[in-house]
């Protein structure tokens, strides 16, 4: 009987040590997935990232900014709601995005770009890097602009910066080396380009 006991003792004894090794193992492969996302986490610093991958989040802040910037100014002059709705669908999508980009920025100790009162005037600043970007007399156009007038402008212009925004992702995707990076590349790619044809509908283009 002794024996049988030390036999059934070292079998559960066994039988626990795989039970916590298993448990073990599928906490590590929730914590990977966590990382895997769009958020920051502790990891990041750490993570392997390039010179592409800052380079994408230090532009496509600004350029979201601006984008932010603009949908605000349809709430109170578009005249048409599928206009209204589609701005705020663009400030859903693109606020949480700007606030990830910045937590990577930080934790890879890179710079992130400072927020300015005007996107739309930037002292100084090259365009010619973010494709799509609207300069101070395009802003200036759309802010004094109301009614029909103002969805027309804001979608003529909201289609060429969304051209901008896919175009930078379309390179991040291709180049970047941080997973979540282009993963989210992937996502504005996919999302911005249904808008622009969405937009190009609502101009009355095919």
């Amino acid at each position: 009987m002794s024996t049988i006991r030390t036999r059934r003792a070292a079998v559960l004894a066994v039988a626990t040590v795989t039970a916590a090794l298993v448990l073990t193992a599928c906490g590590s492969d929730d914590d990977s997935a966590h990382e895997g996302g769009h958020g920051t986490s502790a990891s990041a610093s750490t993570a392997s990232h390039n010179a592409q991958d800052v380079s994408f989040a230090q532009g496509m802040i600004p350029h979201h900014r601006q984008a932010l910037e603009m949908a605000e100014l349809a709430a109170d002059r578009a005249s048409s709601a599928d206009v209204k709705d589609l701005a705020a669908r663009i400030e859903k999508a693109q606020d949480p995005e700007i606030e990830t980009m910045s937590g990577w920025l930080k934790a890879w100790g890179e710079d992130v770009p400072q927020a300015m009162e005007s996107t739309g005037s930037m002292p100084g600043m090259d365009h010619s890097g973010m494709p799509g970007m609207m300069d101070d007399a395009d802003m200036a156009k759309l802010e004094q602009a109301s009614g029909k007038d103002f969805d027309t402008l804001f979608l003529t212009q909201m289609v060429e910066h969304h051209e901008g925004a896919v175009d930078m992702a379309r390179t991040e995707k291709s180049k970047g080396a941080y997973e979540p990076a282009t993963s989210m590349a992937d996502d504005i790619v996919t999302g911005q380009s249904a808008e622009i044809s969405e937009m190009n509908k609502l101009l009355g283009k095919s």
